[in-house]
């Protein structure tokens, strides 16, 4: 009687229709400052800006409306060129005009900061709630944003707590990219240093630039809006509200499905998150 052979085992793959599909799963979350993180804008910037202005002995003045006009540009510097082109054609312009802004930004940045120092530039509701509760759960956070870095230092360690810079693994801000938002070159040098596809994050905005600079780097997108930008395009967002709320203040659903929800928590930006990239 001869001997049995075993049966080579062979290996069929799966129709592609039958093998598993893995759902890209929420790694970081990647924040905007200016208007996201707190009202900088009007009480801030803009105040700050005028502080400069007046110090520097020029008759500028950016009142509530103007100021809305201009933020159709981002950066501080592009601001203040756009103003001069758009607002005050009859300024005569000095030969060293880029060095004046350059000076007038600095300047601004420092009334900035001492504007923060003094308290008078909180975080926006529920902003520090969901902060802390990403950071508690290992979720890594990232900043993408068109306001220089010292801007966002101070804003971190005055608003939110002195270590909170250490908070984020990436901090893209000011001119770390040639192309301001709506490029979404911040986007694609913050998704470059974590080593992060897009479907990985979600980004957080208050603005339409803010949106288009996103949605252009492939990240879904979650808005939250203010004074300036409540009447801005937002159809492309993942869900719009009127901020992240608070458990005893609830938030005011603009556009998308947020459930029975009355604030943005790390389950709820989960769920968001799934749904999307389904």
């Amino acid at each position: 009687m001869g001997l049995c052979r075993p049966i080579a085992r062979i290996s069929i793959p799966y129709p592609r229709f039958l093998q598993p599909i893995v759902m890209p799963k929420l790694q970081a979350l990647i924040f905007d400052v200016d208007g996201t993180l707190a009202d900088t804008e009007r009480d801030g910037h803009r105040v700050a800006f005028n502080r400069a202005f007046k110090e520097a002995g020029l008759d500028w003045d950016w009142d509530i409306e103007l100021y809305g006009k201009l933020l159709e540009v981002t950066g501080g510097k592009e601001r203040m060129q756009f103003y001069l082109d758009r607002f005050r054609p009859d300024f005569q312009r000095p030969a060293n005009l880029k060095q004046v802004i350059a000076d007038l930004h600095a300047a601004k940045t420092r009334h900035y900061t001492q504007l923060l120092a003094e308290g008078a530039i909180p975080l926006r509701p529920g902003v520090r709630r969901l902060l802390l509760e990403a950071r508690d759960q290992g979720m890594r956070l990232a900043i993408a944003t068109t306001t220089t870095p010292a801007n966002v230092t101070a804003l971190l360690e005055h608003a939110l707590a002195p270590d909170s810079l250490h908070w984020f693994e990436v901090i893209a801000a000011g001119d770390i990219v040639p192309a301001k938002k709506p490029a979404p070159d911040i986007y694609f040098y913050a998704l470059e240093k974590m080593g992060l596809k897009p479907a990985e994050c979600i980004a957080f905005e208050d603005s339409q630039n803010g949106l288009i600079s996103a949605r252009q780097a492939r990240l879904e997108t979650i808005i939250t809006i203010n004074d300036y930008t409540k009447d801005h395009d937002f159809s492309d967002a993942l869900l719009v509200l009127d901020s992240f709320g608070e458990p005893g203040a609830p938030y005011q659903v603009i556009r998308g499905q947020a459930g029975w929800t009355t604030y943005l928590d790390l389950d709820l930006v989960r769920q968001l998150h799934q749904k999307a990239t389904m």
